[in-house]
């Protein structure tokens, strides 16, 4: 997975996804990608970056269930009194996590202290299914470029990774996008 070239194959696969969509948001273009990322101190992985600027940037179909988020906002339901989002921190996890594996007895200070950064530090919301089931892309640390799947029972990437996945498929924004087209299920047992 390549975040610092856009792939055209890539980016051509993502506009037949999104581009002819009458629901699709216009692109942001490459200003206010430059301005977001200034602001933030990061740069964004491609081919998302080039997603945004140039194909679409938002559709109310998804994926994920209730829409994929224009780049600059979060979802309705993230909550008031949330930490801080640091987009240039590192992403804190490189495998999946999940919190009742965790056999440590944490106070709930202690278990927000450990899990707040898993969902405010290195990634962008690309939008929720709902029931605080929000997906997110890395776009800083060892996952950079990976999409993720973090809710109340844990953290999880998308694709395949050594040793098998619950949610196998190609890693990346281009092969999170590609298996919602296809309308296949995100878990390999479902």
């Amino acid at each position: 997975m390549n975040t610092e070239t856009c792939d055209p194959a890539e980016s051509a696969a993502l506009r037949e996804i999104f581009a002819s969509r009458p629901e699709a948001v216009p692109p942001a273009g490459w200003e206010a990608v430059r301005a977001f990322e200034a602001e933030h101190g990061i740069v964004l992985p491609e081919p998302y970056r080039t997603f945004v600027a140039e194909v679409c940037d938002g559709l109310r179909a998804g994926p994920p269930s209730y829409g994929l988020l224009p780049f600059a906002r979060m979802p309705s339901d993230w909550g008031a009194g949330r930490p801080e989002r640091l987009l240039a921190e590192p992403f804190p996890l490189t495998g999946a996590w999940l919190w009742a594996e965790d056999e440590e007895e944490l106070s709930e200070e202690e278990f927000d202290a450990r899990t707040d950064p898993v969902y405010d530090h290195g990634s962008l919301v690309l939008g929720t299914d709902g029931c605080g089931m929000y997906w997110h892309l890395v776009v800083t640390g060892p996952q950079r470029g990976h999409v993720w799947l973090i809710d109340e029972n844990g953290a999880m990437p998308f694709g395949t990774r050594p040793g098998g996945s619950p949610m196998p498929g190609t890693p990346g924004f281009a092969g999170w996008a590609a298996h919602w087209a296809q309308g296949r299920s995100w878990f390999a047992d479902a």
